[in-house]
């Protein structure tokens, strides 16, 4: 039977505040590659009223661990016709 819950709840891919902290120091996560708090704010905001958002961590669209891929600036919401986030990709 497949395993159909939350992927970043499952404790190999937990990302603790400290692993999220160890991330952003990372040049995946430069300051430059990133959106702006208030930017990353808002996505979460945006993706916890969205249905495919399960126990607030994982994007049942595209798999993802929200509250790391949202800092991205390179990411896009992946929901059909341009998906629910504003383009961040000139800010």
């Amino acid at each position: 039977m497949a395993d159909t819950s939350c992927k970043a709840c499952r404790d190999d891919y937990r990302v603790t505040d400290e692993q999220m902290q160890r991330l952003l120091k990372t040049t995946a996560f430069a300051p430059e590659r990133r959106v702006s708090e208030e930017q990353y704010q808002e996505r979460l905001r945006v993706c916890g009223a969205c249905p495919k958002l399960m126990d607030k961590m994982t994007c049942t669209a595209c798999g993802c661990i929200i509250p790391v891929v949202a800092w991205l600036k390179e990411r896009t919401c992946p929901l059909p016709g341009g998906g629910m986030w504003a383009s961040n990709n000139d800010q």
